[in-house]
């Protein structure tokens, strides 16, 4: 599902070198490391905002160096990104910011009510519907972060830090919410320093120092 062979990138210093990594379909992974170890420069090139130096990248099968500039966003739409910073639109209900992600994507659809209604369910967040994100707390916002992420009927996950500013009782509920998404056959990479959650669910770990894996 996703290949990474022999990745290397070079900003003013090596951020990542020589890195390969293997990622199976519906598997759950967590990329743990330091701070500056190339965590979020692993998911950033995975959602295509930088490129490799040298080596391969394979996602899906697909060799992302061979897709063009015009068709990065249709890529991008195959994937659910959820960052740390949030980004959620202040100004709409969290319906409405979810009903917008979809209409984005595939146009005014007759069913974007009930898409955006069977989300918010799944995830147990129908009471939050009409709110605004400024009357959310921090782990209520991640998790319609995570919802507006799935709106695309994605095939694979990738969250940089999303408990990043979380305390401990937000960040399990906001991870317990990923383990259910994965439940349901979805590949999910979540890059983390938080090791206590990557600890409680017992996925597969990959630590990240000197720019490859321990």
């Amino acid at each position: 599902m996703i290949d990474l062979k022999d990745v290397t990138k070079v900003y003013n210093t090596v951020v990542l070198d020589r890195l390969s990594l293997h990622v199976d379909r519906g598997e759950f992974l967590f990329v743990t490391g330091k701070s500056g170890s190339g965590k979020s420069t692993l998911i950033r090139l995975l959602t295509m905002e930088t490129a490799a130096t040298e080596g391969q990248i394979l996602v899906d099968g697909r060799d992302l160096s061979k897709i063009k500039k015009r068709e990065i966003p249709v890529y991008r739409r195959s994937l659910g990104i959820v960052f740390q910073d949030m980004k959620l639109l202040e100004d709409r209900t969290v319906f409405e910011n979810l009903a917008f992600v979809r209409e984005v994507i595939y146009g005014r659809r007759r069913d974007t009510s009930q898409r955006v209604a069977s989300m918010l369910s799944f995830l147990g967040l129908s009471t939050l519907h009409k709110r605004y994100p400024q009357q959310l707390s921090g782990g209520e916002k991640q998790k319609i972060v995570l919802a507006r992420a799935l709106m695309n009927d994605p095939a694979i996950l990738l969250a940089d830090e999303p408990t990043g500013n979380l305390d401990p009782g937000a960040s399990a509920e906001v991870m317990d919410l990923f383990e259910l998404v994965h439940r349901r056959g979805m590949t999910v990479l979540v890059a983390t320093h938080d090791l206590a959650q990557a600890g409680r669910l017992r996925h597969r770990r990959v630590e990240l120092a000197g720019g490859d894996v321990l």
